[in-house]
């Protein structure tokens, strides 16, 4: 995905869990002011519920834009494919309704039919592979049905609590991550 050096280094991590999500989320949009016609439009029709046909349902865990940085937040992710891997991916895995032949078609469309700066390659693949098996091991809050706005004045670790995401969990995986990829700049600056 091609941002910006300052969009590239933005990323809250496990380590600023007393912050509250009222002041990451409000500094997260003052810096990266993007709106949903932002987002192109085979991405909205993929990922954003608004474009869901009644009794059809894609893929699961579909969300808003507010509801997805939200959720970079909880999962201390930044912007780069990977973190938009792992957000996704652990999003679909929290709705504990992912099947895998969900999980191969998002794969391909998100590697092959994106735009070119938002196609996943093949490492953004793997990543989302593994997110969605967290997010569904984890037995957390199904992440696109949380009222976000009723979190707002609890630090980010009481809000992560609240929702049911261990920390422990994503620090752990971070940990893998980080040395599996050890070219990526997104996996090293996890842990």
């Amino acid at each position: 995905m091609a941002l910006s050096p300052k969009l590239q280094s933005w990323h809250i991590s496990l380590a600023k869990k007393d912050k509250s999500l009222c002041e990451v989320y409000d500094l997260f949009q003052e810096e990266y002011s993007h709106s949903q016609e932002d987002i192109p439009l085979i991405i909205q029709l993929v990922e954003n519920p608004k474009y869901e046909i009644p009794g059809i349902n894609f893929f699961n865990g579909a969300t808003d834009l507010k509801t997805h940085d939200y959720i970079h937040i909880l999962l201390a992710r930044g912007l780069m494919s990977k973190d938009e891997a792992f957000v996704l991916g652990f999003t679909m895995g929290s709705t504990n309704k992912v099947s895998s032949t969900e999980e191969k078609i998002y794969s391909f469309v998100s590697q092959y039919l994106y735009p070119n700066v938002y196609q996943f390659n093949k490492e953004d693949i793997e990543v989302f592979k593994d997110a969605v098996r967290l997010g569904y091991i984890c037995d957390c809050k199904p992440l696109d049905k949380v009222d976000y706005e009723s979190l707002r004045g609890l630090s980010i670790e009481e809000a992560r609590q609240e929702v049911g995401i261990p920390s422990d969990l994503l620090q752990s995986y971070f940990k893998i991550e980080k040395k599996r990829y050890p070219n990526s700049m997104e996996s090293q600056r996890l842990v």
